[in-house]
């Protein structure tokens, strides 16, 4: 634990009252939205500007104190959980939208920025952020680019990373850095702008982002169409993507919408019941192009691909029908889910689904599996629920059990252990899996040029 005298020392570092150390604070802000991990934290320390982010690093490498970043803590990967006496730093404080350039269609935002604030801001101007998923009303732009988040719209617009023009950040030796300052076209050498997105504040802490923003999607409309088996929903996506320029392509299965329609509040899309389902979602921006849907819904059918469907006529029922993919995440956490968040290219999909199903459901047989995902852009969300007889340590150990060959399966397709969450804590011994050798010891490398004496998040991404 760190020495009472030395967090008397941080107070004065920051605005009085904005160091806390009571039981409650170090619980809520030391953990994410993984279980795994019991929050430990010696302090929590909330800066309001970037010189104030400069000296708890400077002080905490005078002292060798570990720091873990917070932000929304909606991460799956433990990767801003403080489990050994570290200082969290969090950066609700620092979350002001600074800037608007309407020219660039830029917005210069503090760490602490609410992806939602983001999005309503952008609605605001008559433009668009199209960066979302689940948690978009508490997840905050740091964290995001700390993981580079994915979500529902990667198919269309890509990840966190695509929508980061420019970087503030803090080094780990309390060095400030501005990193590719908001240009389109920059030819100057390494984009170290891209080394801090994805890197989990293991290099520094981000302090600005200028985030570019898009033209507003006109007349989005969602379809939820109900397939045989799994193996039909590729053709559909392909089928789809043919005709029309998607924003999203989701899946779930039916063990999924029955945990959504035991809810109570949200309305099905239809009554015949199918096996898996998929939703798509696309720009309405003329008669033809619904049409074109309707003819395309027809073809599917008529191949066999597709049993029902549905089409949004509304705004209302555009919300309802996203309702059945975005409610999993949060109606299935009341299991203790043991998840894994894999991916590989999209025309891979199929074989690897059957592969890691096949591996659960031999060693796993009395477990319920809930299968969803982006899987317009390959990824899979894998989730085994806790039964109830099961304490949550038991639980996770038994699951832990066949990580190794999910993850062998994995790196056969040459994907990712970890699409869209980050590696933390959870993944840190199974990179080699998606990484080589030769690759992780350049990111170690990396990580010592800019935190030389190992305070930034340790333990994540790679063991200490």
């Amino acid at each position: 634990m760190t020495n009472p005298a030395l967090i008397e020392v941080l107070k004065t570092l920051v605005e009085p009252g904005k160091v806390l150390t009571d039981a409650d604070s170090l619980n809520a802000y030391g953990k994410d939205w993984t279980k795994h991990f019991a929050p430990a934290p010696s302090a929590i320390v909330f800066p309001k500007t970037t010189e104030q982010v400069q000296a708890i690093v400077r002080w905490a490498n005078e002292h060798k104190i570990a720091l873990v970043p917070s932000g929304g803590r909606t991460g799956l990967s433990a990767a801003a959980v403080a489990a050994n006496g570290e200082v969290v730093v969090a950066f609700d404080y620092m979350n002001q939208i600074v800037e608007f350039n309407e020219f660039d269609r830029t917005v210069v935002c503090q760490p602490g920025v609410v992806t939602k604030q983001l999005q309503l801001f952008a609605e605001d101007k008559g433009l668009y952020y199209p960066v979302d998923f689940a948690s978009a009303g508490s997840s905050q732009l740091g964290g995001n680019i700390g993981t580079n988040a994915g979500g529902i719209k990667v198919i269309r617009y890509g990840m966190t990373r695509n929508w980061v023009a420019g970087l503030k950040v803090v080094t780990g030796t309390g060095e400030l850095l501005e990193l590719n300052r908001d240009l389109i076209k920059n030819a100057t050498g390494y984009d170290m702008r891209q080394l801090f997105i994805g890197a989990e504040g293991t290099l520094g802490f981000v302090v600005e982002a200028t985030m570019r923003l898009e033209r507003a999607p006109k007349n989005l409309t969602a379809m939820v169409l109900g397939t045989p088996d799994f193996d039909s929903i590729m053709p559909v996506l392909h089928a789809f993507q043919n005709k029309l320029d998607l924003t999203a392509f989701e899946f779930f299965s039916d063990k999924a919408l029955a945990k959504i329609m035991a809810r109570g509040d949200v309305p099905p899309a239809f009554d015949t019941d199918c096996p898996f389902y998929a939703l798509l979602e696309f720009e309405a921006t003329t008669e033809e192009v619904a049409e074109q849907a309707l003819a395309t819904f027809e073809h599917c059918v008529e191949q066999g691909w597709v049993v029902d469907g549905v089409m949004s006529q509304s705004e209302q029922q555009l919300q309802n029908l996203w309702k059945l993919r975005e409610y999993i995440s949060e109606t299935i956490s009341h299991w203790t889910p043991y998840k894994n968040d894999i991916s590989v290219t999209v025309g891979k999909v199929p074989a690897f689904l059957h592969d890691i199903d096949r591996i659960v459901g031999e060693n796993y047989p009395d477990f319920e599996v809930i299968w969803f995902g982006h899987i317009g852009d390959g990824n899979l969300h894998l989730n085994i629920l806790k039964p109830d007889a099961l304490s949550k340590d038991e639980f996770f150990a038994k699951c832990a059990i066949v990580n190794k060959w999910v993850f062998e399966t994995v790196q056969k397709y040459n994907g990712s252990i970890s699409a869209e969450h980050g590696v933390g804590m959870t993944k840190r011994d199974y990179l080699s899996y998606s990484r080589s050798e030769a690759e992780i010891a350049y990111m170690k490398a990396i990580k010592a040029v800019f935190d030389p004496n190992g305070i930034m998040n340790p333990g994540k991404i790679f063991p200490v």
